[in-house]
């Protein structure tokens, strides 16, 4: 399962490299050079692996904000910097410090002891292409390109989770319905055509080739996972 990653760093030649490393290992990796707007994303990945020297915010400042807006999200700090008071700066809301240069190896061994210990608290998210991520428990569904919930209408959330509940099976389109509305389909309603049609306008690359969403014509819709 691949495990989700935000990693700020603003060393171009380190962050690919890090980057890299950690993608190869089978991680799915968010990289920042900055720490602007990282609280709209923390909540997002499963571990933040965070450079104390950042331009503008530092990242002492920018770890503060991150432990507040998601308290249950580890952060791995990473600094050339070796002196005592730094880590201890550090670990007052940091869970872990690793002072570079590191190998990676240790980098990932590091990782791995922190997402268990948190509980892996986005194990359960559920890829739909390569794109779009759906969190069941907290109902939410994320665009990993943007990091941006993606709103839905209460009808849409309703039909995404029944395709969810229901994975690679084609369902005919009265089943869905009847489900969704609680009441008789009437042959010829346009009703769930039309809010799937939105649907995929929200979740589609290109909501005219649907990737997530696929028609099966004469039958109904299926979402392969």
């Amino acid at each position: 399962m691949t495990r989700n990653v935000l990693y700020i760093e603003d060393n171009e030649k380190i962050g690919h490299w890090v980057k890299e490393a950690l993608e190869q290992r089978g991680f799915s990796v968010r990289w920042l050079l900055s720490g602007e707007g990282a609280e709209k994303e923390v909540r997002q990945h499963e571990i933040v692996i965070l450079d104390i020297m950042l331009p503008g915010l530092d990242g002492f400042t920018v770890g503060r904000r991150l432990k507040k807006a998601a308290p249950t999200v580890p952060i791995l700090l990473l600094s050339a910097r070796t002196a005592v008071d730094d880590k201890v700066e550090g670990l007052q809301f940091a869970d872990d410090y690793l002072t570079k240069p590191f190998h990676t190896d240790e980098l990932v061994a590091r990782l791995e002891v922190l997402i268990r210990r948190s509980g892996g608290a986005l194990s359960t998210r559920i890829a739909l292409g390569d794109h779009i991520e759906v969190d069941p428990e907290a109902q939410m569904v994320y665009d990993k390109r943007t990091g941006e919930e993606i709103i839905l209408t209460g009808k849409q959330h309703q039909i995404l989770m029944y395709f969810l509940r229901h994975p690679n099976r084609v369902l005919p389109k009265e089943q869905i319905y009847e489900a969704v509305w609680e009441e008789a389909y009437i042959t010829g309603d346009k009703t769930l055509m039309v809010h799937i049609r939105r649907l995929r306008q929200k979740l589609e690359v290109n909501p005219n080739a649907p990737e997530i969403i696929e028609t099966l014509k004469g039958i109904g819709y299926r979402v392969k996972l």
